[in-house]
C-alpha cells in the first residue's frame, strides 16, 4: 500500500471584471513535492465563457493558460520562470494577481497518486 503524501492545489479562474469578483473555474494546478509533480490541467468552454462575458478574447485566454502549462512543465519555451525549481514555479503560478486569469488560494490535501488526484479535482471543480 502506498503512503499518503502531501499535495497542494489551486483552482485557475477566469475573472473578466476584477471589480465584480465574478469568476469561472477553468483549471487546476497541483503540486506534490514527494512525487516531484507539478501539472496544470484546464478546459475552456467557449459557449459558457461567451455567455459569462462576451468581450473576452478566447484565443488570448488560451495563450495565457498554455503559458501556465508550459511553466508548470519547465518547458524551455516558457522563459526564465520555467527554469525555477518545481516549488518556486508552483508559488509563482499561484501568486495573487489582479488580472483576468487568477488562481484561488492554495489548498492542501493528501494523495497516493498525484495525477489521479489532479484528474479528480479537475472533474469536481471545473467540468
Amino acid at each position: 500500500m502506498q503512503e499518503n503524501q502531501l499535495f497542494e492545489y489551486a483552482v485557475i479562474r477566469i475573472v473578466p471584471r476584477v471589480e465584480r469578483e465574478e469568476f469561472l473555474n477553468v483549471g487546476v494546478i497541483l503540486y506534490c513535492p514527494k512525487q516531484k509533480f507539478l501539472k496544470v490541467k484546464y478546459h475552456l468552454d467557449k459557449k459558457r465563457i461567451e455567455h459569462f462575458c462576451s468581450e473576452l478574447d478566447i484565443h488570448e485566454l488560451q495563450e495565457h493558460l498554455k503559458t501556465f502549462e508550459l511553466i508548470s512543465s519547465g518547458s524551455k519555451d516558457a522563459g526564465p520562470i520555467a527554469k525555477l525549481s518545481i516549488a518556486e514555479r508552483f508559488r509563482w503560478l499561484t501568486a495573487t494577481r489582479s488580472t483576468i486569469v487568477q488562481t484561488s488560494k492554495v489548498h492542501p490535501g493528501f494523495c497516493t497518486d498525484a495525477e489521479e488526484t489532479l484528474n479528480k479535482l479537475f472533474n469536481q471543480l471545473v467540468l
